[in-house]
């Protein structure tokens, strides 16, 4: 497919062998980078350890981004074993789950805060932290999903949270464009994720996504891990900015 001997990858947001982390993480790596995988917390670590391990991660560290401490010493320990980073992949949203259920209107003060800061922000300070580790060019990605842009029922407060993802996207893709590194928002249609299962009539969500998409195919985790793929490689080093529908062309429908 795609070269990717010799780069070193951060995967932020792998939970199981079904996230889209986890599809992406396993692109990078058949094509030959290096990898760096986080889990959240303690509890995550059993399931994702054994995960990172399968595909060789040098480095395993815990990151919640609500702890300014993690975000350094990830950041460090990628700095001390390799000296650089050449991917950076973010793939990860929450909303406190009272206010991912109610309308938007009814969204809580701090159900925003919290959703914007792990969803948006997050994305923010990883670039921010990679930036002086891609001194000759690098890319990041995050993941989004077409309920920024249309409304869909049931993905409620996330809508306004993954438009403002795109923005940041598009905002730092034009502030490091002259540094060669490119800054990208994947958008898959509905996926069967542990994250997705949190929205409420999920499964009606993929059979109609299903039927609506030219390709009557949900996308997977393989193909959202194909097209990171490419747009990490040599191949796609004059595209930034974007985002990318990896989705069967469920977006096209009006």
């Amino acid at each position: 497919m795609f070269d990717l001997a010799g780069k070193k990858a951060l995967v932020i947001g792998i939970a199981n062998d079904s996230s889209i982390a986890y599809g992406c993480a396993k692109a990078f790596r058949d094509q030959g980078a290096e990898l760096a995988v986080t889990y959240l917390n303690e509890r995550a670590e059993q399931h994702v350890r054994p995960i990172a391990e399968k595909l060789g991660a040098e480095i395993i560290l815990p990151l919640d981004v609500r702890e300014d401490g993690q975000f350094s010493q990830l950041f460090d320990a990628i700095r001390q074993t390799w000296g650089k980073i050449d991917i950076c992949l973010h793939s990860i949203a929450f909303c406190p789950r009272d206010d991912l259920h109610s309308r938007v209107i009814d969204c809580s003060r701090k159900g925003f805060v919290t959703a914007m800061d792990i969803s948006v922000y997050s994305f923010v300070r990883m670039v921010r932290s990679a930036e002086p580790l891609m001194p000759h060019g690098g890319t990041c990605m995050t993941v989004s999903f077409y309920g920024s842009e249309k409304v869909v029922d049931q993905y409620n407060i996330m809508g306004p949270v993954k438009s403002a993802l795109e923005s940041v996207t598009r905002y730092m893709a034009a502030e490091l464009g002259p540094k060669k590194i490119s800054v990208h928002a994947l958008s898959p249609g509905p996926l069967k994720t542990r994250a997705a299962s949190g929205i409420a009539d999920f499964d009606e969500l993929l059979e109609r996504a299903a039927a609506r998409a030219p390709t009557q195919e949900l996308a997977s985790i393989e193909d959202v891990g194909a097209y990171a793929a490419f747009l990490a490689s040599r191949e796609a080093s004059n595209v930034t900015g974007g985002v990318h529908y990896i989705d069967g062309g469920y977006h096209i429908r009006g």
